[in-house]
C-alpha cells in the first residue's frame, strides 16, 4: 500500500497519527496499546481513498471500469479541483497582500486602497438635487483664472513673536553716506526687515550649593551648631536635578531616543553622563516619585463610564523565562468621547492572559471598548459591572486587505467585489459618525439611533445574506471579514445604545503609538523592573501630552514639587497630588508654554 502524503484530500491529522504509530511515538498522542487496531482501521479507508485519487488510470482500465466507480472517480476529481482552485486563489491573495504590506501604504481609506474607483461613483457621489442650475455668467466667470491671494503681511513676525528676540542693526556709517551722496544730501527710508531663527544647543549650569555652618563660642549655647537649610534633592549624593531628569525623560519617552543616543548627545556638549547612570535615575524617579501619580491616574480613569484598552508585544530580556518569550504592554484610557479629562495608563504584564485585564478592571463599572480578543469578552462574563464593546475599525481591516490583494490595476474587479461593497457601507457609517463628535452624549445617541442604526442593521443583514449564498472563498480575507463581523455583531452594536461609546478603538492604538515608535529604536527592555518603570513614565508623559502640556516643563515642575512633598517612606497625601496632576487647573503657565 502506497501512502500519498501530499494528497490534499487526505486529512493531515490522520497522517500524523499513522506516522506516529510507525515511529512508535505512542506517548506523544496519549494512546493505549489496545487502541492501535481501532485507530489504524479507521485510517485505512482514507488511505485507500487517497490512493484512488492519485492513481493515474490507463485507457484500458477506464474502459473496464463500471459506471459507479467511474462516477466516484469523477466526483473525487471535481472535489479535488475545487480545493486546488480555492487554495490557488487564497495563495494569490496572500502573496498580493504580503507584497502590499511590505511595499505599499499602510492605510484603510477606501480612496487610497482602491485607486481611481472614485470615477465609477462620481455621479452618485456628487449628486445634489437641491443645487441650483448655474447661469451662463457664473459658468464663464468660474472658468477665468482666479488671481492668487496676496500673501498676508507680518505672518512671520506673528509666528515668531513668542520667541526671545534680539535686534541686530545693519547700518551704514554717516561718513560713508556723505561720501556716496554728498554731505546732507541723503535721508533715511523705511527699513528693510527680515527674520531668522537661531538655535543654541542645550547648556548646563553646575550648581555649587554652599550650606553655611555656625557654632556658638560663648554663653548658654557655646559649642552648639547651626546650619543653613539643606535643599531637597532627588537622590542623596546625586547631581540629578528635576530639570535634568525631565530632559532625559522627554528625550527617551517623548522623542523615542535610546539612552545611548542621549548619552552621546550629552558628551558632544561636554557632559559625560553614562546611559547606566541615566537608567538608574529613570527607574528611581518612576518608583519613588511617579508611582503615586500613576496610581491616582488609574483611580480616576476607572471612575469614567467608558474605558478603552489595547496591548502590544514587547521583549524583556531578563524576565525569568526562555529567550524570545513575548511580554505585553497594555494601555488603558478614558473613553475618547467621555466628558472627562483624558487619562492614559500603561501596564506591563508577562502574558496576554485574561487574568491581567480582569484584575485591572475588577472594580470598574461601565463600558470597555476593545478589539475582538476573547480575553476581553471573558471580562464581560466574569465581571458584573463590565460591558464589552468592539472596534468597527478592526471589522473593516479584512475587507481592506482583500481590496489591497486585488490591487489598483483591476478597478472593475475591485468595484464588483464583496469587500469593496462592505467598505462602502462601513464608510457611510463612519461619515455620519464623524459629524457627531461635537455633540453631547445624549445628542449623539439620538442622532445615532435616527441615522446610523438603520445603516448598521442593513450592513449586518447584507453580511448574513452573503454568508448564506456561499459565494465567497471560505479562507479568503473577505470571508474572514464577514465571519469577524457576524461573530462580533452584538459587541459592534454597543455604540448605538450609548452616546459615550466610540465607534472604534483607534484612540487606544494612538495611545500606544509613542511606545511602539520607541520600541523600534531601543528594541528591548532589559528587566521587568525597567518595564514597570517605563509603564509608569509613559503613563505620566502620554497623559500630559493628551492634556495639552509641554512634557519637559510639566515633568520639571512635577519633580520639583514632588521632591518637597514625598515623604521618606515614599508616601504622599492625595490632596497634595491633585494640584500636580496633568489635568489640574492649578499648574503654572510654564507647563503649557512652547519650548523656545
Amino acid at each position: 500500500m502506497q501512502l500519498h502524503l501530499e494528497n490534499p484530500i487526505f486529512p493531515k491529522a490522520d497522517i500524523r497519527i499513522l506516522m506516529t504509530f510507525v515511529a512508535g511515538k505512542n506517548d506523544e498522542l496519549g494512546l493505549k496499546a489496545d487502541s492501535h487496531l481501532s485507530q489504524i482501521s479507521a485510517i485505512l479507508p482514507l488511505v485507500r481513498k487517497a490512493d484512488i485519487m492519485c492513481k493515474k488510470f490507463t485507457p484500458d482500465e477506464l474502459n473496464k471500469m463500471d459506471h459507479k466507480t467511474k462516477d466516484d472517480v469523477i466526483y473525487q476529481m471535481q472535489d479535488r479541483l475545487d480545493r486546488l482552485e480555492h487554495n490557488y486563489e487564497n495563495l494569490v491573495e496572500q502573496i498580493r497582500l504580503a507584497n502590499q504590506q511590505r511595499f505599499g501604504r499602510h492605510t484603510e481609506k477606501l480612496d487610497d486602497i482602491a485607486g481611481q474607483l472614485s470615477f465609477f461613483n462620481e455621479a452618485e457621489a456628487n449628486y445634489d438635487g437641491t443645487a441650483k442650475e448655474p447661469t451662463v455668467e457664473e459658468v464663464i466667470d468660474s472658468s477665468r483664472k482666479v488671481p492668487r491671494k496676496p500673501k498676508k503681511k507680518g505672518q512671520r513676525e506673528e509666528d515668531l513673536k513668542d520667541f526671545p528676540q534680539e535686534v541686530i542693526l545693519h547700518d551704514i556709517p554717516e561718513q560713508e553716506l556723505n561720501e556716496a551722496f554728498g554731505e546732507e544730501n541723503w535721508k533715511s527710508m523705511p527699513d528693510e526687515i527680515f527674520w531668522q531663527l537661531r538655535f543654541e544647543p542645550a547648556k548646563w549650569t553646575a550648581e555649587k550649593h554652599i550650606i553655611k555652618v555656625y557654632v556658638g563660642t560663648d554663653g548658654a549655647h557655646q559649642d552648639e551648631f547651626l546650619r543653613g537649610d539643606h535643599p531637597e534633592t532627588m537622590f542623596r549624593g546625586s547631581i540629578a536635578t528635576p530639570s535634568l531628569e525631565a530632559a532625559i525623560i522627554n528625550a527617551k519617552y517623548v522623542n523615542s531616543n535610546p539612552l545611548d543616543r542621549i548619552s552621546r548627545d550629552f558628551q558632544a556638549n561636554g557632559l559625560n553622563l553614562s546611559k547606566q547612570t541615566m537608567s538608574n535615575w529613570t527607574v528611581w524617579t518612576a518608583e519613588r516619585y511617579l508611582l503615586p501619580v500613576c496610581d491616582l491616574m488609574r483611580k480616576r480613569q476607572l471612575e469614567a463610564h467608558v474605558n478603552q484598552s489595547d496591548e502590544t508585544p514587547v521583549d524583556v530580556i531578563h524576565d525569568g523565562r526562555p529567550a524570545g518569550s513575548k511580554s505585553y504592554m497594555w494601555v488603558h484610557i478614558t473613553g475618547e468621547l467621555s466628558p472627562v479629562p483624558p487619562i492614559i495608563v500603561y501596564e506591563y504584564q508577562k502574558t496576554r492572559h485574561s487574568d491581567h485585564p480582569k484584575a485591572y478592571y475588577k472594580d470598574f463599572d461601565g463600558v470597555l471598548v476593545t478589539d475582538g480578543l476573547e480575553q476581553y469578552h471573558k471580562l464581560e462574563r466574569d465581571l458584573a459591572g463590565v460591558k464589552n464593546a468592539n472596534c468597527m475599525a478592526h471589522a473593516r481591516r479584512h475587507f481592506a486587505n482583500a481590496i489591497k490583494a486585488i490591487g489598483k490595476s483591476n478597478p472593475e474587479a475591485v468595484e464588483a467585489s464583496v469587500a469593496y461593497k462592505a467598505l462602502v457601507r462601513i464608510g457611510a457609517i463612519y461619515d455620519l459618525e464623524g459629524a457627531l463628535k461635537g455633540l453631547t452624549p445624549e445628542e449623539r445617541l439620538n442622532e445615532r439611533q435616527a441615522s446610523i442604526k438603520p445603516l448598521v442593521e442593513e450592513f449586518f443583514a447584507w453580511l448574513r445574506k452573503i454568508q448564506a449564498d456561499r459565494s465567497v472563498l471560505p479562507k479568503s480575507e473577505t470571508a474572514k471579514g464577514i465571519n469577524y463581523c457576524l461573530n462580533q455583531e452584538a459587541y459592534l452594536k454597543v455604540f448605538l445604545s450609548d452616546g459615550e461609546v466610540p465607534i472604534d478603538n483607534l484612540a487606544s492604538e494612538r495611545a500606544l503609538r509613542t511606545f511602539t515608535i520607541g520600541r523600534k529604536n531601543w528594541m528591548t527592555i532589559n528587566t521587568v523592573r525597567g518595564a514597570d518603570a517605563s509603564a509608569i513614565i509613559y503613563s505620566v508623559t502620554e497623559t500630559a501630552r493628551a492634556n495639552g502640556l509641554n512634557v519637559y516643563y510639566y515633568m520639571k515642575h512635577l519633580l520639583t514639587e514632588l521632591t518637597r512633598v514625598v515623604r521618606a517612606d515614599g508616601s504622599i497625601d492625595e490632596k497634595e497630588l491633585e494640584p500636580l496632576m496633568p489635568w489640574s487647573k492649578d499648574l503654572p503657565a510654564e507647563c503649557y508654554k512652547r519650548r523656545k
